[in-house]
């Protein structure tokens, strides 16, 4: 089935569902067209905000997303982008939009408006339909995170460890390495399924993460795609979607990872529509409404109700001219689980992945340590602080080594254990991070390996 077939059909489908008694469709009039909206005169009475309602062309149906509702009209946003009704025209109701997720659209790439893109056919549709705006589980109803993952990247799992159910988000300027990184987590192997949203990409840049990046991944994956190129309101739908075909493998038990790439062009997009219906901004040319959609579509991953699995979710920030207060980067950060902080200057030495493990904190690493693992962490981190506190002193020589056995012991294992966080994207997973830790700082102490001390006593 094309996408413009799927449009008309979902059209025509929720449209026979809303007759009233008298036996009509329900329809309004375009009363103004503008870029980006459109004004409907007659269907304020029937519609919801976050419903579609159509319009008939030669060309096939085209829909658009209420987003403002008066008391005798309506705005609408198109989902193509371009408002293409005329004046006088006849626009139907079409109610909220629905997926109907099924186990075989692993390995397929889909649009926001869940239409396949990778040519390999029509989808298909699973036995249960699912609005792309359902509420989060209940807070009292949902499971405890308990379940320690290894991601396999040296530095998460060793100073910011991840849960089961735990809601991650990579904070980073432009060109730092957000993508990379978060194409290293959709590489761990604890998941049975992932999906992952890429919102705002560049085009060339699709065919090349899903080929190369994913690889044998893209077997146990769903990606859904919405470029820099289309509209805000399917950049606003491609996350939703994403989650929503995540909350159906979610329910069935299994252990999903969502990544969505990025949460400052869903809140870009929001901007733009918010714009279009006439909100004022609140916060740096941001309007309310996109704060109030920020926890709505982050509280939908997590645990699951008892009986279900989890989502767990990395998201990427986009922080403007590197501002970590930018509005979107500080209110996301007080609705996730904890932040990984790439850090310009680290990657500007060569240091990949260049997260900085001074700054980045996992709000549930203490499940995920095990033993004196806390203990160690803190002591690494102590010796980090002190040697970057240090770094302008020694430069100029203004220290002399042995007047300080503490700096002297950071100046020593600091590098090793940058050395050792080291990892890039073609290098296996970490199977055991501090292991991997110990035998670097070992060795730098001079201190044999296991295996080595073995070969010494059976020669």
């Amino acid at each position: 089935m094309s996408g413009r077939q799927s449009l008309a059909l979902l059209a025509r489908e929720v449209r026979s569902v809303a007759r009233p008694q008298g036996g009509y469709e329900i329809s309004g009039t375009v009363t103004e067209v503008s870029p980006g909206r459109c004004v409907v005169r007659g269907l304020s009475r029937h519609a919801r905000i976050g419903e579609f309602v159509s319009f008939r062309h030669a060309d096939g149906v085209k829909l658009a997303e209420v987003v403002s509702l008066g008391p005798d009209q309506l705005v609408a946003c198109p989902v193509d982008g371009a408002a293409q009704a005329a004046i006088g025209e006849r626009v139907w109701r079409s109610g909220p939009f629905r997926l109907s997720p099924d186990d075989s659209w692993c390995g397929r790439t889909i649009n926001a408006l869940g239409e396949p893109v990778d040519g390999l056919g029509p989808l298909v549709q699973g036995q249960v339909s699912r609005a792309v705006t359902g509420p989060p589980p209940a807070s009292m109803l949902r499971q405890r995170v308990k379940q320690p993952l290894r991601t396999g990247i040296r530095v998460v799992d060793v100073f910011t460890p991840i849960c089961q159910g735990q809601r991650m988000g990579v904070f980073a300027g432009s060109g730092v390495g957000k993508s990379t990184l978060l194409s290293m987590f959709a590489k761990a192997a604890d998941f049975d399924r992932a999906v992952i949203a890429l919102v705002g990409e560049r085009g060339r840049e699709v065919r090349e993460f899903i080929e190369d990046t994913l690889g044998e991944n893209m077997k146990k994956t769903v990606a859904v795609v919405a470029t820099s190129d289309e509209s805000p309101m399917l950049r606003k739908l491609a996350p939703l979607t994403a989650v929503s075909v995540a909350e159906h493998f979610r329910d069935r038990g299994e252990n999903v990872l969502l990544i969505v790439d990025s949460l400052t062009r869903f809140a870009h997009a929001l901007r733009e529509i918010g714009m279009a219906a006439g909100e004022p901004p609140v916060a740096r040319g941001y309007p309310a409404s996109v704060f109030t959609a920020l926890p709505g579509l982050l509280e939908r991953a997590g645990p699951g109700p008892e009986g279900a699995g989890a989502i767990t979710a990395i998201v990427s920030i986009l922080v403007d001219g590197d501002n970590h207060n930018d509005p979107v980067a500080d209110s996301a950060r007080g609705i996730l689980d904890g932040h990984l902080v790439l850090d310009r200057s680290l990657a500007d030495e060569g240091r990949y992945p260049p997260v900085n493990p001074l700054t980045s904190i996992s709000r549930l690493a203490r499940k995920a340590w095990r033993g004196d693992e806390e203990k160690l962490v803190l002591r690494l981190k102590a010796l980090i602080h002190r040697y970057e506190e240090t770094r302008d002193l020694r430069l100029i020589g203004g220290y002399r080594p042995g007047s300080d056995a503490e700096l002297d012991m950071a100046i020593k294992q600091a590098p090793v254990i940058y050395d050792s966080l080291r990892q890039s994207p073609e290098q296996p997973p970490s199977e055991d991070a501090f292991a991997e830790l110990a035998e670097a700082m070992k060795a730098a102490a001079g201190i044999p390996s296991a295996e080595q001390a073995r070969e010494r006593t059976n020669p």
